[in-house]
């Protein structure tokens, strides 16, 4: 379903395949202690491992992995990854995660665009009629930035993710081929 990696363009951002080129912004990424809450990892990673990752993404033709680069002034700098994955073909559905560098990138619309042209591509390009997510209760800047981009949420994981001794729910959201095609304000 992924076997195309494109570009794909707006005002704030442009999205390329991921290569070895962004595997020094991967590391940065999974490196960020703010990053590693807000995504609920608890893995180590080191340089070579992102550097192994990045080299095999164009290979996947049941995912589309694509970096986020910033435009405007910081014109190809690399401030994310949006991803979609878990793709169960029968039911044209997958999965989108994302994020974002750190603080640096947060609050200029970054993500925002990068989930409307990730949308606009699964949704114009390729059958799929639902595309989910899960987020952190806690991280109610992501949470509003989905649900503008028409997710809506459906249920929660009560203490899915445990971090520092205290547990936290997951969101799980969604947003369905009708939805998003009905949102001219959106579409690309």
């Amino acid at each position: 379903m992924f076997s195309e990696k494109p570009v794909l363009t707006g005002e704030r951002v442009t999205l390329r395949p991921v290569g070895p080129e962004h595997a020094d912004g991967l590391f940065a990424l999974v490196s960020d202690p703010e990053v590693r809450r807000l995504t609920g990892s608890h893995a180590a990673f080191d340089p070579e491992a992102c550097r192994r990752w990045c080299a095999t993404r164009s290979d996947q033709s049941d995912r589309l992995d694509l970096a986020i680069e910033a435009g405007g002034e910081y014109v190809g700098e690399y401030v994310g990854e949006v991803v979609l994955n878990e793709v169960d073909p029968a039911n044209l559905s997958c999965n989108l995660r994302i994020a974002l560098i750190g603080a640096r990138a947060f609050g200029k619309g970054y993500g925002t665009e990068a989930i409307a042209l990730t949308l606009g591509h699964a949704f114009g390009t390729t059958p799929l009629h639902r595309i989910s997510l899960e987020v952190f209760a806690f991280n109610d800047r992501a949470r509003h930035v989905y649900k503008k981009l028409g997710f809506v949420e459906e249920g929660r994981l009560r203490d899915a993710l445990r971090w520092e001794g205290a547990w936290h729910d997951a969101v799980v959201m969604s947003v369905l081929r009708p939805d998003w095609l009905s949102r001219s304000d959106f579409l690309t």
